[in-house]
Formats: C-alpha cells, structure tokens, sequence
C-alpha cells in the first residue's frame, strides 16, 4: 500500500474544498492572509474533545489578536457538529471531514487502541499555517492540558 507523503513544514496546504458550521466552506485559499490553527480531534461530544474546544474557546481572543483563525477537525457530521459548537458556544467553525480529505493530507489517521480494540481514527493533533497557506509548525500525539496556551505562545513567537 503506497500512502501520500503527508504535508511537510515549509509547504504549501494543497487543494482542498469542505463544509463546516454555519454553512460554510472552507479551502486552502481561506488559510492565507492570516495565521490559521487546524486542530484535529477524534470526536465530538466526548471529554478530551470538550476540553480542548473549551480551551481554544476560552483563548480565542487572544488568538483573534494575533490575527489567527482557528478549525476544528473531526469526521464527525455537520449536524454533529453544528450541535457540539452550539451546545459549548463555540466562537470558530468545525469542518466536517467524513471523507478524510483533510485528514490525509496532514496525516493524522493512525492506528489506535481502546480496550484491547485497534482502529483507525484521528489522532488528536494541531497544525498552524502562516498568512502564505504554508505549514509551520505542528503537534502530533496532543495531550489536552496546556496545549491550547501552547500554541498560542508559538503564534506569537513566530509573530515577533
């Protein structure tokens, strides 16, 4: 089985088109001209998930500041989605990736164990791209604490 060579730090995010919350749509020619975060979750409504969302939430001013969109990715629906953002008043768009279009180009489907059962599914991670639509720094493997305060202090750091 051949695989993509995922997206690489210094490139540019390839084509893409999906919808998220508010319906909208969302591409790589919307990841330029501002700083963007993509966070990649496994599932809405689950703990892990919450917190991080909450999180990013609770920072988005601070990231509004620096001129940052934030995404949140899952491949949950959009009525899924549009019920998670709704209920935890969540101030970004989720983009609905059923198809794993985005998830494959940032490489984030990986085999994982729960309770003695291996699958396939997303592995929590995070990805900021520069105002060109360039990838510039990523998280893999996130733990949810501190995360969010992480990466904001990279936006600001890479802005000074």
């Amino acid at each position: 089985m051949t695989t993509t060579p995922s997206l690489q730090i210094g490139q540019k995010v390839p084509s893409f088109s999906l919808e998220t919350t508010n319906n909208q749509t969302v591409s790589e020619k919307d990841l330029t001209g501002h700083y963007t975060v993509i966070y990649f979750y496994p599932k809405d409504n689950t703990p892990g998930c919450t917190t991080e969302g909450q999180d990013f939430t609770q920072a988005y001013p601070n990231f509004e500041a620096e001129n940052t969109v934030i995404y949140g990715v899952s491949k949950d629906s959009i009525k899924k989605h549009e019920n998670f953002k709704s209920k935890f008043d969540f101030p970004f768009e989720l983009i609905s990736d059923p198809d794993e279009t985005l998830c494959n180009i940032f490489d984030v489907i990986k085999l994982k164990k729960n309770y003695g059962r291996e699958y396939m599914g997303i592995e929590r991670s995070t990805f900021l791209i520069n105002p060109e639509g360039e990838l510039i720094q990523e998280w893999r493997k996130v733990k949810v604490p501190n995360h969010v305060k992480e990466v904001l202090e990279a936006v600001q750091n890479v802005k000074n």
